[in-house]
């Protein structure tokens, strides 16, 4: 399919060759040097179409190997006929070449290193004459006519050099092709392979959009596989490698199947001189790594090709010579096991249980679970005992496996020998029924019988870490809080440990206490080094950060969920999806909501098909205030309802979370009463559950919805949490059930200074309509104008609050709610059905707020709704 690709990312270099043509002084053009396929000649036709809309008359000739046999072989396009006498062609080509428009001529020559003599001393005629000027192009390392050379080096043309495209601007490209957001780690990935050559990138991302492996999924483009190269880009890749004798293709092979490789092995493996041969070819690059020599391809697609081309047995046997080259070695570094037994898997070797085992387990650390449960599945397959099959078990769970995992873990726990060996079967297993399978009431009874059977007191801490993390989702903080302090007290064994502070972080998220809650997430970090812990690590971390956003303490949360996101991105698996679904809440807490939603869609499409453990539930659930944030009331509601069709029954905690996001997507829709109404259901039920952290956030996005009525609860809970949230969320309250704008500005300031700076912007509203209300129409306008200079911040965010102030202050808030209704497209009867009001009520309604607004009927609100404020 064919598909636009825009000079995007070479604003900077088209702007400078710009400058240089239209300056009346200095250097006559400007030669743009590189490697094949950085867009040489597509930023000097770029550069030649703005100089011609300037007024230029322009010329554009390309050199080749065929035309340079010829004189004036380049123009021939341009001059028709060039044989005869060298100085009537020369004296032709001038003229023809320098015939100018109102902005004078400019001439492009694309391949100059290719020119023919007489070409090249044309060219170098009009440049030093000034009679034109050029914009050339040349391959990096290709020798050119001296003419050519000396008209840069003499100072006549300006030497540009380009370089392939930087990973940030070939997202941009990406994304300007594709028409949306390309995940992050994928853009990355395919920057990776092409290393920022637009030419191969525009062939690669063309081939594999065209089989389907890069694709939209969510509204974020996501790449699924590794590339299957189209045969145009195999062509480009083989002429740039050139020929290759057979000792020069097995170093190639080599470090295909296996970079980076040391010297001395890849030498071993190969032929020493054949070696030097690549590299002085620029086809391998040796760099050092510590005291390593380490060798690698100069590009990563030679070994894509290599590997494309080369037999199903000669791989074979190339695998597992690099796997025991490998072992001997002595595989000192975790990954050169891990390495090894990729190797293995595919190679003509015999499967080593213990080294498959042992790569495994590195895979799971890592987080990369799909390559765990290959590598652990192969190790039993091998022979491997009971501790790899615990390996398998967590891998199958985590990558959403959830019933081939119990079967697993399963007979792994009814071959236990005793209590350790019960409670490491017994942990997975619970867990993969609890998050994985859904099923909290068996995992609980599985919990159960193991702590009626096992009497090892470290064995027994173990169990009552996990059922702390249990009590904290299925929203009993208190109970989970207690049994998690005590076995964080005992000086148990790590996993116990590790386990315990993940419960005491998800009950003090809702308890909004955060005393011990540090020193935690410190032990976390600390003992949290077995493949048994990368769960912990992500659920731990994400209750930490949101414990953090909830007190208020929005600068660390920021701090905390930002290293945590980096940490993930830094391994392949899939926590960095969840890490930013953490970061993401930060960011929309502080008002970057474009930037929210962004991270969010990318965590949604990222887990599709494979849920670990209600991340489809929580991800679409946090999507979803963001986009109401964004004032795209329809994608929110959607978002919504795709949270609510997999509603995780181990996931009570959060059922708060549910309403306040219905609070956000009726404010979105319009139905403001209807949203302040959802918030305060959202408070009762966290009451209910003893989260009165999340019952503060609750209350607080009630009043930012205008309801009064919260300022006496949340001015008790201000001294029953920690963090300062309480206090300037019952401080915005009290001012607008006081009507008290001064009050109002403070709290605007106090939120501001937190780092919650939409809500901020909210406060500012209320104190200018309260100051309105009151006819002071100075202060009114200085309070909007803090308003909008805190929303302009947000990243175009639109709430309840802001959007009151872009309508004239008459309006009632009913009257403000119906407009906006009748503005989003519903009739009276499906207003009055919805905010449960009489269709005379709403006819009245309207009817007023027309009068005030002065439009003369419902086709003119939305316009008047879409006003910025």
């Amino acid at each position: 399919m064919w598909r636009r690709w825009p000079l995007t990312g070479r604003d900077e270099e088209l702007r400078y060759i710009t400058g240089v043509l239209e300056a009346r002084e200095g250097p006559a053009g400007v030669v743009v040097a590189g490697p094949p396929g950085v867009g040489k000649t597509r930023l000097a036709r770029e550069a030649l179409a703005a100089a011609e809309r300037r007024g230029a008359a322009v010329r554009w000739a390309a050199a080749s190997n065929a035309a340079r046999t010829l004189p004036l072989g380049a123009f021939t396009a341009l001059l028709g006929e060039t044989g005869g006498d060298p100085a009537e062609l020369v004296r032709r080509a001038t003229d023809v070449l320098a015939g100018a428009g109102p902005g004078g001529a400019v001439v492009g020559v694309d391949d100059a290193h290719l020119l023919d003599d007489l070409s090249a001393f044309v060219v170098q005629q009009l440049v030093q004459r000034r009679a034109a000027r050029g914009v050339l192009t040349l391959r990096a390392g290709e020798p050119a006519p001296d003419v050519v050379t000396a008209l840069w080096k003499d100072g006549h043309l300006t030497r540009l050099e380009l370089r392939p495209l930087p990973s940030t601007r070939t997202a941009r490209l990406l994304e300007a092709v594709l028409g949306g957001p390309v995940d992050s780690r994928d853009a990355a990935r395919l920057w990776t392979v092409t290393q920022g050559n637009a030419l191969y990138l525009r062939h690669l991302v063309d081939g594999e959009v065209d089989a389907g492996r890069l694709r939209e999924v969510d509204g974020v483009w996501r790449w699924r596989s590794g590339p299957a190269l189209p045969p145009g880009l195999t062509d480009l890749i083989r002429a740039r490698m050139g020929r290759l004798t057979a000792a020069q293709r097995d170093v190639l092979d080599a470090l295909a199947f296996g970079e980076p490789l040391g010297v001395p092995l890849l030498a071993r493996l190969t032929d020493p001189a054949a070696v030097e041969d690549a590299e002085a070819r620029g086809l391998v690059e040796i760099r050092a790594d510590g005291r390593r020599q380490q060798a690698r391809l100069a590009h990563p697609l030679y070994g894509e090709v290599e590997q494309a081309s080369c037999g199903r047995l000669r791989a074979r046997r190339w695998r597992g010579r690099l796997a025991r080259a490998l072992a001997g070695t002595g595989a000192r570094r975790a990954d050169d096991t891990l390495r090894r037994a990729v190797l293995m898997l595919d190679s003509d070797l015999p499967h080593d249980a213990d080294v498959l085992a042992a790569a495994a387990g590195t895979a799971l650390e890592m987080l990369d679970f799909a390559l765990a449960a290959r590598l652990a599945a192969a190790a039993v397959r091998a022979g491997g005992g009971p501790a790899v099959r615990l390996v398998l078990g967590y891998a199958l769970t985590w990558s959403g496996n959830g019933t081939e995992a119990e079967e697993e873990l399963a007979a792994l726990e009814a071959l236990a020998g005793d209590d350790a060996e019960r409670v490491r079967a017994t942990l997975p297993r619970a867990g993969n029924l609890f998050w994985t399978l859904a099923r909290p009431d068996d995992a609980q009874a599985v919990l159960a019988e193991a702590e009626a059977a096992v009497r090892d007191p470290a064995a027994r801490d173990a169990l009552t870490a996990m059922r702390s993390v249990f009590d904290a989702f299925l929203a009993r903080p208190g109970r989970s809080a207690a049994a998690a302090r005590a076995v964080m007290a005992s000086g148990s064994s790590p996993e116990a440990v590790t386990l315990a502070g993940w419960g005491l972080a998800a009950a003090c998220c809702g308890l909004g206490r955060l005393d011990g809650l540090g020193e935690a997430m410190a032990r976390i970090e600390a003992l949290a080094v077995s493949y048994s812990t990368g769960q912990v690590r992500i659920g731990g971390f994400d209750a930490w950060v949101r414990a953090l956003r909830l007190a208020g303490r929005l600068h660390d949360a920021e701090d905390a969920a930002r290293r945590f996101h980096e940490a993930a991105r830094a391994v392949p698996g899939a926590g960095y999806l969840f890490a930013g679904g953490a970061y993401a809440e930060v960011m929309r807490d502080r008002g970057q909501v474009r930037s929210a939603v962004r991270l969010l869609r990318e965590a949604v499409a990222g887990i599709e098909g494979a849920d670990p453990g209600g991340w489809a539930f929580c991800l679409p659930l946090r999507l979803a205030p963001a986009l109401a944030m964004t004032g795209d009331a329809p994608e929110a509601r959607r978002a919504l309802e795709r949270a609510r069709a997999v509603e995780h029954p181990s996931l009570v905690f959060m059922a708060p979370d549910v309403l306040l996001a219905e609070a956000w997507v009726a404010a979105a829709e319009g139905a403001v009463s209807e949203a302040a109404a959802s918030a305060r259901r959202a408070a009762v039920l966290a009451a209910s559950q003893g989260q009165p952290a999340l019952e503060v956030s609750a209350l607080h996005t009630a009043a930012r919805f205008g309801d009064a009525g919260v300022a006496g609860r949340l001015a008790e809970l201000a001294s029953e949490v920690d963090g300062p949230l309480a206090h300037a969320a019952a401080a915005h309250a009290g001012g607008l059930r006081d009507g008290d704008a001064a009050a109002l500005e403070d709290a605007s300031a106090r939120l501001e200074r937190l780092g919650a700076v939409l809500a901020a912007a909210d406060a500012a509203a209320h104190a200018a309509a309260c100051h309105a209300r009151d006819g002071r129409r100075g202060p009114a306008a200085a309070a909007a104008a803090r308003a909008h200079s805190l929303a302009e911040a947000c990243q175009g965010a639109r709430t309840p609050a802001l959007a009151a102030t872009a309508l004239p202050p008459p309006l009632t808030p009913r009257e403000r709610e119906i407009v906006a209704l009748a503005g989003a497209g519903l009739t009276n009867r499906q207003i009055a059905e919805r905010l449960v009001l009489s269709v005379r009520t709403v006819e009245g309604h309207l009817y007023r707020a027309s009068a005030k607004l002065g439009v003369t009927g419902r086709a003119d609100l939305p316009a008047l709704l879409r006003r910025e404020p």
